[in-house]
C-alpha cells in the first residue's frame, strides 16, 4: 500500500492486532500499521463508503457488475471527488462470501490463465493498488459529471434495503421461505442505479407512505 501511495487500511475482525510479526514484515511502512482501524463486521467498516468495491470471482448463481483491475482503478478515481471509496479484500483462504459481495456496488476480477489461477491475498492487493497508481500516473482518469449529491454511503443503503425488505415481507410480496435471490437482485438493481444521498430520502419516504402495516393501522383508527 505505502509504495502505491495508499494509506487507509482498515482491518475487519483480525486474529491478531497488533502483531509483531506483521510489524516486522511491513519493512518501514509501521505507519500504516500504527494508523489501521479495526471494525467488528463489515458493514461497520464500509459504512461511510459512497462507492464499495469488492475483489472476488464472480456473484454464484447471480450476475453482478465485473471489471478488470485497470477499469476498477478508473473506477475508484472517478468517485473520489465527492465519495468515500472502499476496495474490500477477502480472508485469503475462503475470500469474500455472497453476503460480502453483495454489499459492493462493483465487483473486481483479475484475470489469469483458467488452468492455474492461483493468487494470494498479498499478490492480489498489490496488483489492485499498482493499477490505482498507473491510472493517476498515466492520466487515464476522466471526470465524472458532477452530481446534485454525493452518493448513499453503504449505510444508507444498509438502511434503504433493511426497510424495503420489511415493507415487501409485510405486503406479502416477498416469501418468508425463499428471500434471498429476489433480495440479491433487488440489491442488483439499486446497485446500478447508483443512488444518491437525495434519491435514497425520496425513496425511504416512498416507502414509508406504501408500508401496508402503516395503513391497517389507519384503518383501524375511528
Amino acid at each position: 500500500m505505502k509504495t502505491m501511495g495508499l494509506s487507509e487500511l482498515v482491518l475487519v475482525r483480525p486474529k491478531i492486532f497488533p502483531s509483531d510479526e506483521a510489524t516486522a514484515r511491513a519493512s518501514g511502512a509501521n505507519d500504516i500499521l500504527e494508523r489501521a482501524t479495526v471494525a467488528d463486521n463489515l458493514p461497520d467498516a464500509i459504512a461511510d463508503c459512497g462507492f464499495v468495491v469488492g475483489a472476488s470471482a464472480r456473484l454464484r448463481g447471480l450476475q453482478w457488475p465485473v471489471v478488470d483491475p485497470r477499469r476498477c482503478a478508473e473506477l475508484v478515481w472517478q468517485q473520489i471527488p465527492q465519495n468515500r471509496v472502499a476496495l474490500v479484500m477477502g480472508p485469503e483462504a475462503s475470500g469474500l462470501t455472497n453476503e460480502d459481495l453483495a454489499r459492493c456496488q462493483q465487483l473486481v476480477h483479475i484475470p489469469t490463465q483458467p488452468e492455474y489461477g492461483s493468487l494470494n491475498l498479498a499478490m492480489a492487493v498489490q496488483v489492485l493498488c499498482y493499477e490505482l497508481r498507473m491510472a493517476v500516473d498515466a492520466g487515464r482518469v476522466q471526470s465524472e459529471e458532477v452530481r446534485e449529491a454525493p452518493l448513499a454511503t453503504a449505510a444508507e443503503l444498509e438502511g434503504f434495503h433493511a426497510h424495503l425488505e420489511r415493507v415487501l415481507r409485510d405486503a406479502q410480496f416477498l416469501h418468508p421461505d425463499h428471500p434471498r435471490q429476489l433480495k440479491l437482485k433487488l440489491r442488483r438493481l439499486f446497485h446500478r442505479a447508483r443512488l444518491d444521498q437525495n434519491e435514497i430520502n425520496i425513496l425511504r419516504g416512498a416507502l414509508a407512505a406504501l408500508d401496508p402495516s402503516k395503513t391497517s393501522r389507519g384503518n383501524d383508527e375511528p
